[in-house]
């Protein structure tokens, strides 16, 4: 079975992993998401995982509290953990090696983040978690993503999103005429606020030329078949110009 892609970066969203719940951690999804990574992982390819923790915690709901900014963006770094761990958890009841790393230390339950520990894992076929965000503020878990990419020379990150099948030009459950993209280049993204990532996140994909392949994580398979170069969702080139 031929793959597409050798060394991954698969992020999921903290609402991924609470399925229909809409919060909190939600262990038949772990499973099910755990076992699709199972398939691509028995490929021989390279896994790593970045998890959010909108599950859990999100900045808006610090800011209605009138937290500091800073403060509120250290409770979402605590939240991934949580999730890395849950996943990590998840992924070696079925039989899949993992090591969770974490941007703050906490060396009771993971690994400090180094990057050629990271990569050593991968090259022994273990799954790795980047938890804990960046370890700073104001950094989302979509630049974590491109940033962990780059350090490892990812070949591309796979965004799984929670029911939503690629990118549109508008929201498609509010605008029947909206429009789904085939593929698309970060410059696309920023100059039409498509809202798929940050700016930030979107600036340092594209100076990077990372690319990036936005698909319905709750089809089942999904993970399998964007490895394999199947055409699902929205493939969108790292650089400025799609050739």
């Amino acid at each position: 079975m031929t793959v597409k892609y050798q060394r991954v970066v698969l992020k999921l969203s903290g609402e991924a992993l609470a399925g229909e719940k809409g919060f909190g951690i939600n262990p038949p999804v772990i499973g099910a998401i755990a076992k699709q990574i199972k398939k691509v992982h028995s490929l021989g390819v390279q896994i790593s995982i970045v998890c959010g923790g909108g599950n859990i915690w999100r900045g808006e709901t610090g800011a209605e509290m009138g937290m500091e900014r800073s403060q509120a963006d250290y409770i979402g770094m605590l939240a991934t953990v949580m999730n890395a761990l849950a996943l990590q958890d998840g992924l070696e009841n079925v039989g899949v090696p993992t090591r969770v790393q974490t941007s703050i230390e906490m060396r009771q339950i993971a690994e400090p983040y180094i990057r050629r520990r990271a990569i050593r894992h991968l090259e022994k076929n273990r799954v790795v978690i980047f938890a804990a965000g960046t370890g700073s503020p104001y950094f989302s878990t979509d630049t974590t993503s491109v940033l962990r990419a780059a350090e490892i020379d990812a070949d591309v990150i796979l965004m799984a999103k929670n029911g939503v099948d690629g990118v549109y030009s508008a929201d498609p459950q509010s605008d029947p005429t909206a429009t789904k993209y085939d593929n698309l280049t970060q410059l696309d993204i920023i100059n039409n606020n498509l809202g798929v990532m940050d700016s930030t996140a979107s600036s340092l994909s594209m100076d990077n030329d990372i690319p990036l392949v936005v698909f319905n994580l709750n089809e089942p398979d999904n993970i399998l078949r964007v490895i394999q170069g199947e055409q699902i969702g929205t493939t969108i080139q790292g650089g400025k110009n799609s050739d």
